[in-house]
C-alpha cells in the first residue's frame, strides 16, 4: 500500500474475512453501517471503518450503538511508537465509550481486535485522587488560570520552595528545621536539600542558603512570597 492513499475500502475485506472465521455472515453497507455481521440469534455486530482514528469514527460508532450493544471501530495500523501511542490511547477511549477496536495491517490484510465492546465500569485511583486533594488544599491561593499551556504552574511544592527562598533572602542562611518553623514549610529541609529549582545550597550540615540563581528567582517571585 506504500506510495497509495489509503480507502475506507480497503479494510471491508480483511475485517470481513475476519468475522467470517469466527462464524458470521457479514454485509457491507447495511441500514448506513459499514458492515453488519450476524450469527445465528446473537446481536448483530456493527464495525464502522476510517482510515485514521478521528473524532467522526467515534461519533459514528456512538450512533450505531442506537442499534446493537457489539459496535467497533476499525483502522489502518500503523508503525512505531507514535502509533502505539495513539493505540493505547484510542483503547483507553473505547472502553470508556463501551466500543470495540479493530486494526488492519493493510500489507497482508491482518486484522487484529484489541478489545471488544462492553459496558464501562469505571475504576477510581483512590491514591491519585488523594494527590490531587493533597494538592489542591495546600495550594495557597490560586495561582494559576485554567487552561494555561506553555507556563510554568504554580504548585504548592513551588509555593513552599518560594516562602523559603524568600526566609532565606531576608535572613541569611539558617538552619532547616528554624526555617521550617518560620514559614510553616513542614519539609522544608527536602526541599532544599533535594533543590529542584536550583535555589538551595548547603553551607554547612543543616544549614542552607541561597544560589545566584536563587536571588534571580526572589526578584522574580518578589509578588508570590505568601508566608
Amino acid at each position: 500500500m506504500a506510495g497509495t492513499r489509503i480507502r475506507e475500502t480497503d479494510l471491508y475485506q480483511p475485517v470481513k474475512t475476519l468475522l467470517e472465521s469466527q462464524g458470521y455472515e457479514v454485509k457491507g453497507e447495511v441500514a448506513s453501517a459499514d458492515i453488519v455481521a450476524v450469527r445465528g440469534e446473537e446481536e448483530p455486530v456493527i464495525v464502522e471503518l476510517k482510515t485514521g482514528f478521528t473524532l467522526a469514527l467515534f461519533h459514528q460508532a456512538v450512533e450505531r450503538m442506537k442499534l446493537s450493544d457489539c459496535v467497533y471501530i476499525a483502522a489502518p495500523r500503523g508503525k512505531g511508537r507514535a502509533f502505539l501511542k495513539a493505540l493505547a490511547a484510542n483503547k483507553l477511549l473505547c472502553r470508556r465509550l463501551g466500543l470495540g477496536l479493530i486494526t488492519v495491517r493493510l500489507e497482508d490484510g491482518l486484522s487484529e481486535i484489541h478489545l471488544d465492546p462492553a459496558p464501562y465500569q469505571p475504576r477510581q485511583s483512590k491514591a491519585k485522587r488523594e494527590r490531587l486533594l493533597r494538592e489542591f488544599q495546600r495550594r495557597v491561593g490560586d495561582p494559576n488560570t485554567g487552561g494555561s499551556t506553555g507556563v510554568t504552574i504554580m504548585t504548592a511544592y513551588r509555593q513552599d520552595a518560594i516562602r523559603l527562598l524568600h526566609h532565606l533572602g531576608e535572613n541569611g542562611p539558617c538552619k532547616a528545621s528554624d526555617a521550617a518553623k518560620a514559614t510553616g514549610v513542614e519539609k522544608a529541609r527536602n526541599i532544599m536539600a533535594d533543590d529542584h529549582y536550583g535555589w538551595f545550597e548547603r553551607v554547612e550540615r543543616g544549614i542552607y542558603g541561597v544560589t545566584p540563581k536563587g536571588i534571580d528567582a526572589i526578584a522574580l517571585y518578589s509578588e508570590a512570597n505568601q508566608s
